[in-house]
Parts: structure tokens; C-alpha cells; sequence
């Protein structure tokens, strides 16, 4: 007895002898899905020349997970993970925004506490409350349409966005250089007028955004002066990143000073500390100026490459300490500011 050839629209099985398991390979696809070839289906034959009902493809027949359904699936991963940094983001912006327009209505409100040091602060809250309205802004007016239009109001707002950006690290640097002055020249801190501050923070930074301006209207006047395709600004950004890593390494040298400066103070008034003490004093001095130096910025001027873990931790990590750093500003200079509590 043998059992004849049929066909269960997957499979031609060929005429086998009566009490045979027969084999096949596993189709190449079916419904979209691609198999693995080089396995096979089984099919028994009975003993009295009939076909079992149904092949087992079940056993042996798996999908091929080919590369590029790895790559797609990755992908996946990965936009769900910019999803959630850009959620991040978000909500980090929010509430440093709410932190700091408190803290700028407390330095309006409270004239007792007027004073260089103070003023500088209220200037330093205000960069950060611009640009965090500024980011705010670009959420809703840069998206895909607007760049492939380079609309003229996507391009205002990228370059208030970036302008914001850079006084906000002048103006850092104008408190690293005022907490320079007070710890090493303590009579010596109204040498410099604010008005002279003013001109740091505010002014210095015009003609480097008009720089920028000019470059990109005449060498790259497109996509609304951003990569639609990656989200980052081009090369020519190097134009205003360059004052900003020079303001970033000028102020990594007066935090070493500060901190150097404060150390030897406390060294040559130990008042019974021991040296431990010390060391903890300088950490605690480090903690606080780095989030109002800029310092954390420097850990970002080099990215991971690809889309593996140290890539994903980097997003959030970045995400967190850059929408976050005004709000720890706003609790470090005006909640925690004795003057203002008092």
C-alpha cells in the first residue's frame, strides 16, 4: 500500500509507502514570513495507505528573524526610547521653568536682598527661564513641515533658541568670574560694575549669533538651519559651540582655583577639623558650583556612537541633567538662599 500525492496548500507531498513518517522542507514563505528551508515538515502515512489529517510544521518550521527585521525591531526600541527622553525632556523643562519663574519673582519682589552678587543670580534665572520658553517654542514650531519650508519663523526661533543658549553659559561665566573675585580679592568684587557683567551676559553674545546668522543665510540657508534628518544642527554651529567650550574650560580652571583657594583657607583656620573634614568641605563646595558653572555640560561634548546601552543611558542621563539644571539653580541660589528664606 502506498499513500498517494496530495497537496495541503503548503506542501506537495510526494507518494510514500504505508507506515512511513515523510519529511519535507518547511516552506521558503508563508503569509509574509520567510522559514528557515533547511528544516523540514513530517506528514505520516498510514498503514492503510491514508494521509494524517494535518503536517506538523510545528515542530522544526520557525520564522526566520533575518537582518532586517533585527534592524526593524531595533529601530522600534530606539524611537521608543527618544520618545521617552523627549518625554523627559518635557517634563524636566516644566518644572524648571516653574522653579525658576518663582525663584525671578522672589528676586523682584524682595529688594531688601538687592546686591551684585543677587543680581547676578536674577540675570542667570532669567537666561534660563528664556531658553527653557525658547525650547518650549521649538517644540511647536520646528517639526518636518516647517523645515522643508524653511519658514522664516522656524528660523527666528532656532536662532532666539541658540542666542538664549549662549548667554546662558555668559552668564555663567560671569558667576564663576564674581565667585572668583569674592574668594580671592574679597574687597575687590565692585571693582567691576554690573553694568560690565551686563555686557558679558547680554552683549557679548549678539555679534557671535549674527556671525552664525550670516554663515548659515549664505553657505546653508535650508531645513530651517537644522538637520531634519538627525535633529542636530549642522557644522557651522561650531561658530557659537566654540565661545561656549572656551567660557566651559575657563570656568572648569576658576572652579579648580575656588575650590583650591578654599581649601587652603580652611587649612589655615582648621578650628580643631581634621583633614577629612577638609576634603568634605571642598566636595560640598564642587557639588554646588558645578550645576551653576556649566561644568556638566563638558560631559557631553562627546557621544556614544550607535544605538547600544551606553547610547541609551546617555540620552537619558543628558536629558535629565540639562532640563533639570535650572530647576537645581532656582533651589540652590533662591530657595536654599538664606537671604531670601530670612
Amino acid at each position: 500500500l502506498i499513500c498517494n500525492a496530495t497537496w495541503d496548500t503548503v506542501t506537495c507531498w510526494p507518494p510514500a509507502p504505508a507506515g512511513t513518517l515523510v519529511h519535507m522542507p518547511c516552506p521558503g514563505q508563508l503569509r509574509g514570513i520567510r522559514y528557515d528551508t533547511s528544516k523540514n515538515a513530517t506528514k505520516m502515512c498510514y498503514e492503510n495507505g491514508t494521509w494524517a489529517r494535518k503536517a506538523d510544521y510545528n515542530g522544526n518550521c520557525r520564522p526566520l528573524v533575518d537582518s532586517h527585521t533585527a534592524e526593524s525591531e531595533e529601530m522600534r526600541q530606539w524611537g521608543r526610547h527618544l520618545e521617552n527622553a523627549k518625554l523627559l525632556n518635557n517634563v524636566g523643562h516644566a518644572v524648571s521653568l516653574f522653579c525658576l519663574v518663582i525663584a525671578f519673582m522672589n528676586c523682584l519682589c524682595y529688594r531688601n536682598i538687592r546686591c551684585t552678587r543677587n543680581n547676578i543670580h536674577w540675570n542667570l534665572v532669567a537666561t534660563f527661564i528664556l531658553r527653557n520658553i525658547c525650547w518650549f517654542i521649538m517644540q511647536e514650531v520646528v517639526n518636518v513641515e516647517t523645515v522643508l519650508d524653511n519658514s522664516w519663523h522656524c528660523r527666528v526661533a532656532v536662532t532666539l533658541f541658540n542666542y538664549f543658549h549662549v548667554t546662558n553659559f555668559f552668564w555663567m561665566f560671569v558667576e564663576g568670574l564674581y565667585l572668583h573675585m569674592m574668594v580671592a580679592h574679597a574687597f575687590g568684587t565692585e571693582r567691576i560694575k554690573c553694568w560690565m557683567y551686563a555686557v558679558i551676559g547680554w552683549c557679548v553674545p549678539i555679534p557671535i549669533i549674527l556671525s552664525w546668522v550670516i554663515v548659515m543665510s549664505l553657505l546653508q540657508d535650508e531645513r530651517c538651519w537644522v538637520d531634519s534628518t538627525t535633529g542636530q544642527n549642522s557644522h557651522y554651529d561650531f561658530i557659537y559651540h566654540g565661545p561656549v567650550i572656551i567660557v566651559l574650560l575657563v570656568n572648569f580652571v576658576i572652579l579648580g582655583k575656588i575650590v583650591r583657594i578654599l581649601v587652603l583657607k580652611l587649612r589655615a583656620h582648621p578650628n580643631s577639623l581634621d583633614t577629612t573634614h577638609y576634603s568634605i568641605k571642598a566636595v560640598k563646595a564642587t557639588v554646588v558650583l558645578l550645576p551653576l558653572l556649566g561644568i556638566t555640560y563638558m560631559l557631553f561634548f562627546i557621544h556614544p556612537s550607535g544605538r547600544g546601552t551606553s547610547k541609551i543611558f546617555f540620552r537619558y542621563f543628558n536629558s535629565f541633567l540639562q532640563s533639570f539644571q535650572g530647576c537645581f539653580v532656582s533651589v540652590i541660589y533662591c530657595f536654599s538662599n538664606t537671604e531670601v528664606r530670612t
